[in-house]
């Protein structure tokens, strides 16, 4: 099918990586339950996917569920396993439609064996669309990735598939759960109004831009998303040199 008409919009980054933060307080600020903040951050998250790809952004991860998540009440963390399933059985096929690529990183092993099945045809199903990666980073934690990856790498040497010299940044960054197939964000926004990046993506989110907005998730609109991506052209990015160095 043709891909999206992105010249209504200002051109994207290739890679935005979103923190969606603040369903609880949306709900309880209209005296409803935590559960239900959840349930209307699921309609931002397709407003989002669908304004993405109009955009032609290439890449979207989204931090949908931490490894600290798993400590929240049992009855928030089992209404939260639920929507994801809805949301793989529903969703797929529309994302399939549009040619989006679905792609989860971090530790399945926690997950029940149904929703690792529903993630497993998911990625079977989309892995030849090419009009946008779709990245839930789900049961994820930044510093266990980092240490999963040193750990590989620590084995590698053991074995002598490669030695100490053989480890730099770019095989470092190969066996992370990212890999060597989706790039490092350019941008990464995130709602409610909260200032850090909470154990997402430490080591891809080095040089990206940061944009914090007091917008609570299940208020995040497409206009938002462009607002974000406005912002992010505002900024000088350098990686480190200085100013007409590049």
């Amino acid at each position: 099918m043709p891909g999206p008409d992105t010249s209504v919009y200002p051109p994207p980054p290739a890679h935005i990586a979103i923190i969606m933060d603040g369903n609880g307080r949306w709900a309880t600020a209209r005296g409803l339950p935590r559960t239900a903040g959840h349930k209307k951050g699921v309609d931002a998250v397709r407003q989002v996917i669908e304004g993405a790809r109009e955009m032609g952004v290439r890449y979207l991860t989204l931090y949908s569920f931490s490894t600290e998540n798993w400590s929240r009440p049992e009855d928030e963390v089992s209404t939260l396993m639920q929507l994801l399933g809805f949301y793989l059985r529903g969703e797929i096929a529309r994302l399939h439609k549009n040619g989006i690529r679905f792609r989860v990183i971090g530790d399945r092993s926690r997950l029940s064996n149904d929703i690792q099945a529903l993630i497993n045809n998911a990625e079977g199903l989309t892995e030849a669309n090419t009009d946008m990666t779709l990245v839930l980073a789900l049961s994820y934690g930044g510093r266990q990735e980092l240490v999963d990856a040193a750990r590989a790498l620590a084995v590698a040497v053991e074995k002598g598939e490669m030695t100490p010299a053989d480890i730099t940044p770019d095989s470092f960054a190969r066996h992370l759960t990212t890999g060597g197939d989706i790039p490092d964000p350019d941008l990464m926004i995130r709602t409610s109004g909260e200032k850090r990046i909470s154990n997402f993506l430490l080591w891809q989110l080095a040089y990206a831009e940061l944009v914090f907005l007091d917008t609570l998730w299940p208020d995040f609109t497409k206009r938002d998303l462009e607002d974000a991506i406005r912002e992010y052209h505002r900024r000088d990015r350098r990686f480190g040199a200085t100013a007409g160095s590049r």
